[in-house]
């Protein structure tokens, strides 16, 4: 492919395509920050508020509760709002969730028990939730068509670095905790995911609903029914149930897998730094640091696993591309929950984003190719968040063959999360009832 290939589509864009594009990446990253800041805090945070009585067996299995009613509310979140996006608009749904997942993570803050603590992100997950479906539709129905596929990559790229920055803040916090100059680095985690409230105000300001979402609306067609996608056209339950179980699988795979390898990781640093002579707050900020290099790892190689879906999915097409994706994410992360064992072992978790990440990059792009604009955000929604609520099952599941079925060896967690790998046989199994989207424009 020549240089001038492989750019053009950047000239197709005008400088509102850009700003579209610019918001929301923004709006995704913050998200993701949100996400990832509750990764790397849920497990101070619990430790902390169970007590020193609470033993490590009861700390997994709260952690594994925490994760799954967080995403719970990332589901039902985006189950919601992703028909709010087709029913009021891209724009004023996206506002919304902003200020939803920005002020329940500030209230995150003065969390007391292990209630009030979940209950808040029960609440932040319905924000969450919410933010993927409406931003990706946006930016498809507003940039050309041939720009379309590299955009949407762009978007989930900037995921990457949302997570990045969740572990500058963890590893900036974890230090000043070790060095006793704050308490609870948890908590300062949880405020900084309340900084980007301000972006709603710019979204409001200065984005408008895509020329498609209008005309749409103006010719009365029914907007965001779950009847329609379901029960009355075959070709959007096909591409709805299709784009579920791919969704399903990369969901499972990252949050009830990948992102409990810093959790994997936190009994080898333990033993490590204990042999170290360090205890107490020195002990848990050296860890709470370690644990964000572990995420800034993971996450710089998702960033290119992004991009090699974009690729892929151009060079070859989407189908292919989700093939490749899924089984290199499943031995990539069976290996990792396998050897890791040291601080050198790190290279390991960066492959594993890079594997996993790449599946996402597909969602990005793939999902809003599958639905007509009436129901573009309600299908991509339903893909990606109905299919995070069946995947809320995974966490307990992981949490589940920790405690019980692997709790007589010395790390549960690493026999569990492999075993756990085989779910991303259900998106292969997925991939040959996918229609191709490749080259062809969105559905009216």
């Amino acid at each position: 492919m020549s240089s001038k290939q492989k750019y053009s589509w950047r000239r197709d864009l005008n400088r509102y395509h850009w700003l579209v594009i610019s918001v929301a990446c923004l709006g995704w990253m913050f998200d993701t920050m949100t996400q990832q800041l509750f990764a790397l805090a849920r497990g101070s945070a619990l430790r902390d508020l169970l007590g020193r009585a609470a033993t490590p067996a009861i700390v997994s299995e709260h952690i594994a509760n925490a994760t799954a009613i967080f995403m719970i509310g990332w589901a039902l979140g985006g189950v919601i709002f992703g028909v709010l996006g087709d029913r009021i608009g891209r724009v004023r749904t996206m506002v919304v969730t902003i200020l939803f997942f920005t002020g329940f993570t500030a209230l995150s803050v003065f969390a007391r028990s292990v209630w009030d603590f979940n209950a808040y992100r029960f609440l932040c997950g319905l924000g969450v939730g919410g933010q993927f479906a409406v931003g990706v539709a946006l930016v498809a129905e507003t940039v050309p068509d041939r720009a379309r596929p590299y955009a949407l990559g762009m978007v989930q790229a900037f995921s990457t670095v949302g997570n990045m920055m969740a572990a500058l803040a963890g590893i900036i916090l974890g230090n000043l905790e070790q060095s006793g100059t704050i308490a609870s680095a948890w908590r300062y985690m949880f405020l900084a995911g309340a900084l980007p409230a301000p972006l709603a105000l710019i979204v409001f300001k200065k984005l408008k609903e895509p020329e498609q979402w209008l005309r749409a609306r103006a010719e009365k067609k029914k907007m965001g029914s779950f009847r329609e996608l379901l029960l009355s056209n075959p070709r959007w339950r096909r591409n709805a149930l299709v784009g579920f179980f791919l969704a399903f699988a990369g969901v499972v795979g990252l949050w009830g897998i990948a992102f409990f390898s810093y959790d994997l990781l936190q009994s080898v640093l333990e033993k490590s730094f204990r042999a170290r002579g360090l205890s107490g707050a020195a002990l848990t900020g050296k860890i709470t640091t370690w644990k964000a290099y572990t995420s800034m790892v993971q996450n710089f190689g998702a960033f290119f696993g992004v991009y090699a879906f974009t690729w892929l999915s151009q060079y070859l097409n989407r189908r292919k591309a989700f093939a490749i994706s899924f089984v290199a994410a499943m031995f990539m992360t069976a290996y990792t929950f396998w050897k890791l064992s040291s601080l050198n072992d790190l290279w390991m978790v960066g492959l594993m984003g890079c594997t996993q990440l790449a599946l996402f990059g597909g969602y990005a792009i793939y999902l809003p190719e599958l639905f007509p604009t009436r129901l573009r955000s309600t299908g991509t929604s339903f893909c990606y968040n109905v299919g995070r609520l069946a995947a809320a099952a995974g966490p307990f599941t992981l949490g589940l063959l920790s405690s019980k079925v692997f709790a007589n060896q010395a790390e549960p967690m690493r026999y569990a999360g492999i075993t756990m790998c085989l779910v991303f046989l259900v998106g292969l199994a997925a991939l040959p009832f996918a229609p191709e989207t490749k080259g062809q424009p969105l559905p009216e």
